[in-house]
């Protein structure tokens, strides 16, 4: 009987563009470092120049500041944060090491769910789109285009842009997934080796432990699946 690696059941070890799931968590984490790299420095260069965080009248119709120092600081915290997650996704990929990928990890389920609540909210209440449109600024790039489309079909134009966000979200969570049970199932797989003989099973010892144990004998043959 030919025994199949646990870490391969019920999960797929490739990804977008064939590429293993290791390979595509280590370009997703870099992905993510550069684009909150960019989001730090802008964030920084607006907190060293307060101008840049106020919109002029030609612009939006009216003087309007973007973002004051309290929420600087605390965009800069989480921009700072999301590094850190990003790196030690990366790192951990790199490595073979499972436990520094569950914070990313979690950072995508947390970022779906709220992707899932925008959608939730649009589909109640569905006047909230028009609601947001109308307060924005007079002079807003396409303001005037977007309140012109019936309510109907901008919802559903929204809904489907959610429904395609969703899906890539979903999808990059399942690599990222993948990557951990494939990195957990090798670092395990010495233990996970089983040998069935009249009709009972054992689990034998690492081969390294083995080998330790009977130093004094001679050292157990390699294992081989049957």
């Amino acid at each position: 009987m030919k025994m199949v690696a646990p870490w391969t059941r019920f999960y797929s070890n490739s990804c977008c563009l064939c590429c293993h799931v290791r390979t595509g968590t280590i370009l997703l984490g870099v992905s993510y470092l550069v684009i909150n790299a960019v989001v730090l420095l802008i964030l920084l260069g607006s907190l060293a120049d307060p101008g840049q965080r106020r919109f002029s009248s030609s612009e939006l119709g009216g003087d309007l500041e973007f973002m004051d120092d309290a929420n600087m600081c605390i965009a800069i915290a989480i921009s700072l944060l999301m590094i850190l997650i990003c790196a030690m996704a990366t790192y951990g990929a790199y490595k073979r090491r499972a436990a520094w990928i569950v914070p990313f990890f979690c950072y995508q389920i947390f970022d779906f769910a709220l992707s899932a609540l925008v959608a939730i909210t649009v589909l109640v209440y569905p006047n909230s789109i028009q609601e947001y449109i109308r307060q924005l600024p007079p002079n807003f790039p396409y303001k005037e285009d977007a309140m012109s489309v019936n309510s109907t079909c901008l919802v559903l134009v929204v809904l489907l842009f959610i429904s395609v966000l969703l899906a890539f979200k979903g999808y990059l969570i399942s690599c990222v997934w993948n990557c951990y049970r494939y990195i957990n199932g090798r670092n395990n797989s010495d233990v996970l080796v089983y040998v069935t003989s009249n009709d009972s099973t054992v689990l034998l010892p690492p081969y390294d432990d083995a080998t330790v144990t009977s130093a004094a004998k001679e050292p157990p043959p390699p294992y081989v699946s049957a």
